[in-house]
């Protein structure tokens, strides 16, 4: 009898041990889109994800990741959330890319449960106005919302247009950014004849949207759409209306609509997009970027993946320093602490010196890859957009744009 009690305290003890340990483990999930149509996107932007994980391990603080395939969609990406959530226990999702399933996912999934939802690609302004219930705060994106992403399409476009159409994605990301551009393209004495919205799911044809979208002959067509809708209706359009005067947006920023339609149907032809501040922190993360996978693609957002990254493991360090548990809310509530100012300023890759800084009570304050991460009130940051062209076969950068004009 003895020597079953005996027994008994150590299983009770170890358990206890196992448990404890296992609370304390960082358990970070990636919601991001390998299928569907954004899938071209989704394997570089978890590869900036794998980095900034591997250097904090690197530096002494292990996160296990656990990825998830959003499939572009609602639906199964609110299951693989519920998934990550309930059955892998993470603190936080990197995730998603499209707005039409970021949103979807916060209302039904990581709000409730107060999980951190940190997207690097969602830039619908609708996530700003989102119900600020309980679980408000633990919505965040690396990305700036197209409140100025489309300020600066509509200031280009009415640089050399009088007139434009928009043929755009049927959810929050695309009605967002369209209905900005439009706002910012009639400021500055530009029409719009068109706004023709197409489905979500990737269709074979978009000759009926495009025949309502010309039908004015508008000097610019703004493709507001993902690459596999794009390289559809791209390709229609010059080939069955002999239409070549477009403008581009990040989601359609495509190495896969290059070699869809070609790059002499694409030459010269700009667009906008979430870009980088440029600079050392830039340099930095794109020199280790290479050095891990080889190549750093020209796509939006994988910056962005990495910064969200970063300071979800910086603000999880800085709340195990504190002796806090490493809890959603625990880590929430120090990402604030460890990205905005004031603080010693810290850049990609140095999470070594963070964390020495951390362990002797400083403040820190990242400064990322995409740019500064200082989130407001609404978890959002604003970072510049750049204006970018097809040139010769590859996706070129034309400036950055660093002051968004106020509408």
């Amino acid at each position: 009898m003895k020597k079953a009690i005996i027994i008994l305290s150590v299983l009770i003890f170890s358990f206890g041990f196992v448990s404890g340990a296992l609370a304390q483990e960082v358990r970070v999930g990636t919601l991001l889109a390998h299928t569907g149509p954004l899938k071209e996107f989704g394997p570089a932007i978890q590869n900036g994800v794998v980095l900034a994980v591997k250097q904090m391990a690197a530096a002494g603080f292990n996160i296990k990741l656990i990825h998830e395939d959003s499939e572009t969609s609602a639906i199964p990406a609110t299951n693989a959330a519920k998934k990550l959530v309930e059955v892998d226990r993470v603190v936080a999702i990197i995730g998603a890319l499209a707005s039409g399933v970021t949103v979807p996912v916060a209302e039904s999934v990581t709000c409730s449960d107060g999980v951190i939802l940190m997207s690097p690609a969602s830039t619908s302004p609708l996530i700003t106005v989102l119900p600020a219930d309980q679980g408000r705060d633990y919505l965040f994106r690396t990305c700036p919302s197209d409140a100025l992403q489309g300020v600066i399409a509509g200031k280009l476009a009415a640089s050399y247009n009088k007139t434009a159409s928009v043929l755009y994605v049927n959810n929050p990301y695309g009605q967002g950014l369209a209905q900005q551009f439009k706002r910012s393209f009639e400021k500055r004495r530009g029409k719009v004849l068109a706004m023709v919205p197409h489905d979500e799911k990737a269709a074979e044809s978009y000759t009926a949207e495009l025949k309502k979208a010309l039908a004015g002959n508008p000097d610019r067509l703004c493709a507001f759409s993902y690459p596999e809708h794009a390289k559809v209706y791209l390709k229609e359009a010059i080939e069955f209306f002999h239409y070549r005067r477009f403008l581009f947006c990040d989601g359609t920023k495509s190495n896969d609509i290059i070699k869809a339609v070609g790059a002499r149907n694409l030459e010269g032809q700009m667009g906008t997009a979430p870009g980088s501040a440029g600079g050392e922190p830039y340099v930095i993360f794109s020199a280790d970027y290479k050095v891990e996978f080889g190549t750093l693609p020209p796509l939006p957002f994988i910056t962005n993946a990495y910064d969200g990254m970063a300071v979800i493991g910086l603000a999880a360090y800085a709340a195990k320093v504190k002796g806090l548990p490493l809890t959603a809310k625990n880590i929430r509530d120090n990402l604030r602490y460890v990205a905005n100012p004031p603080g010693v300023v810290v850049k990609p890759g140095e999470f070594k010196k963070a964390f020495e800084l951390l362990d002797k009570g400083k403040e820190i304050n990242y400064e990322g890859a995409a740019g500064s991460v200082n989130f407001d009130k609404n978890g959002d940051v604003i970072t510049p957009i750049e204006v970018w062209k097809y040139h010769k076969g590859k996706i070129v950068t034309v400036r950055v744009e660093y002051e968004v004009p106020k509408e």
